[in-house]
C-alpha cells in the first residue's frame, strides 16, 4: 500500500496550523477486527462502530474523510504500525498503560472499562477459582490476558490461560467448547451475549480501573491529538457522545 507513505497535509477547523497525514485527503486510523461495538463489519462489509464514529468526527474536523487499516493488534500496541506510516492514528478499544505509553501517545481517555467473565450456559462458575482444572481463554497482548495470567499466578490457580490471536477466535471457542470460559473487556462480551442468546452467560465484572485511548505516534505531530482531544471534548459538551454511546454501548453509567 505504498499510497500510505506519502506525507500530505491538512488544515485543522479548530486553527488551522497543518496536521500531517499519510495519506491526502483522509484519516488513515489502524484498528484491529472484529471488536463489537467498538469496530466490527457490518451486513455489507462496512467497519463501523463507537470507535469508528468518534474517529469520523475528528476527520470531519480536519475536513477530510476516514479510512480504516485493519491489522493485527500487536503492532497497534507497539507503535510500530504508526512508526512505519501504515496509519495517522489506533483506535482499536485500547487500554492506556504505563507501558503503552512509553511507545504511544494516548489522547485522553474516551471510555471507562472493566474486564467480564464468560462461561457457557449452563456452567455454575462464578469465579476463576471454580474454573480449576479447566482451559480459561483470553485474546492476546491485551490487558484481559495480563489481568487472568496475573490472577492465575497471584492465586496459585491450576487453570490453563489460552490465548487466541483474535476476539472472533476466541469466542468461536467458548461457543465450540474449546474453553470452559473466557475474560475480556466488559462491553464487547456483553455485546457477544446478548447477540447469542443460550450460548453464553455473563457471570462476573473484575473492575479492573482502565480506560481506553485513541493513540498516535510516540513523538509526532502534536496537532493531530490536539485535534482529537479537542474534539472528544466538544462531543461530550454538545451530547454527540452521549448519543453515540447509547447507540453502540446502552446507557452510560452515572457519576
Amino acid at each position: 500500500m505504498s499510497s500510505l507513505t506519502a506525507c500530505t497535509s491538512t488544515g485543522a477547523n479548530s486553527g488551522g496550523d497543518a496536521t500531517h497525514l499519510v495519506q491526502a485527503g483522509k484519516l488513515t486510523t489502524c484498528t484491529h477486527l472484529p471488536y463489537p461495538p467498538f469496530q466490527s463489519r457490518d451486513g455489507s462489509g462496512k467497519v463501523v462502530g463507537f470507535d469508528v464514529d468518534l474517529i469520523d468526527l475528528v476527520a470531519q474536523r480536519l475536513g477530510v474523510v476516514q479510512t480504516i487499516v485493519d491489522t493485527p493488534f500487536e503492532g497497534i500496541k507497539s507503535g510500530a504500525d504508526l512508526n512505519a506510516g501504515k496509519c495517522d492514528i489506533a483506535a482499536a478499544g485500547m487500554t492506556i498503560t504505563d507501558e503503552r505509553r512509553k511507545v504511544l501517545d494516548f489522547s485522553a481517555p474516551y471510555f471507562d472499562a472493566t474486564q467480564l467473565l464468560v462461561v457457557a450456559s449452563g456452567s455454575t462458575a462464578k469465579s476463576l477459582s471454580d474454573l480449576v482444572g479447566k482451559r480459561v481463554g483470553v485474546q492476546g497482548n491485551t490487558t484481559g490476558d495480563d489481568y487472568v495470567t496475573g490472577q492465575v499466578s497471584k492465586q496459585s490457580l491450576q487453570v490453563e490461560v489460552v490465548d487466541f490471536p483474535d476476539l472472533g477466535t476466541l469466542q468461536q471457542a467458548l461457543a465450540t467448547g474449546q474453553v470452559a470460559a473466557a475474560v475480556g473487556d466488559l462491553p464487547v462480551w456483553n455485546d457477544y451475549v446478548k447477540k447469542n442468546p443460550g450460548q453464553a452467560e455473563a457471570v462476573t465484572e473484575f473492575n479492573t480501573g482502565e480506560q481506553y485511548g485513541f493513540a498516535v505516534k510516540k513523538g509526532g505531530d502534536r496537532r493531530l491529538l490536539q485535534t482529537v482531544n479537542d474534539t472528544l471534548a466538544q462531543a461530550k459538551a454538545d451530547g454527540t457522545y452521549d448519543k453515540l454511546y447509547q447507540q453502540w454501548i446502552g446507557p452510560r453509567p452515572k457519576r
